[in-house]
């Protein structure tokens, strides 16, 4: 998996380090990763070989010419990027990705399980603390509903 985050440097030809705990057979990233524009928010996605598989997967469940998986072919197949690690472990971002992202000097890269993400290091720290508020209330909601089950339970037992 990819966990945790990381702040690295983009340096003048878009040579990016990607963390040595990325680099791994276990999620298919040992040679290199295929990064493309995430779908859901805006940043690069990219991961290993277990990721491609997984949407391919998805893509694959979907009947020929649902229009759902014609967008997920032309987002992920279409816009795909296979990136080759160079001797100290970096990949070379594209020029129009790192423009279209605003990928310059520091960049974050954040473990997102079976994906990771490089991000603008301030459009980061908006999604971040974005996210830590949905995921507040996710958790108060998630709790609420334990809570209710427990005493659906307890109700019904006596």
């Amino acid at each position: 998996m990819f966990l945790s985050t990381y702040e690295k440097q983009l340096d003048g030809k878009r040579r990016l380090l990607i963390p040595q705990e990325y680099r791994t057979a276990e999620n298919g990233a040992e040679h290199g990763v295929f990064c493309f524009p995430s779908i859901e928010a805006d940043c690069l996605e990219a991961g290993g070989d277990k990721l491609f598989a997984e949407y391919r997967a998805v893509i694959e469940s979907l009947p020929f010419g649902d229009p759902y998986r014609s967008a997920l072919e032309s987002s992920i197949y279409g816009e795909q990027k296979s990136l080759s690690y160079d001797a100290a472990g970096r990949i070379t971002l594209p020029d129009y990705l790192c423009a279209e992202f605003d990928l310059k000097d520091a960049v974050m890269i954040c473990g997102v399980g079976e994906r990771f993400q490089i991000w603008n290091k301030d459009k980061w720290a908006a999604h971040r603390a974005e996210k830590r508020l949905a995921a507040r209330a996710g958790l108060e909601k998630f709790g609420e509903i334990r809570r209710q089950s427990m005493l659906d339970r307890q109700g019904g037992a006596g």
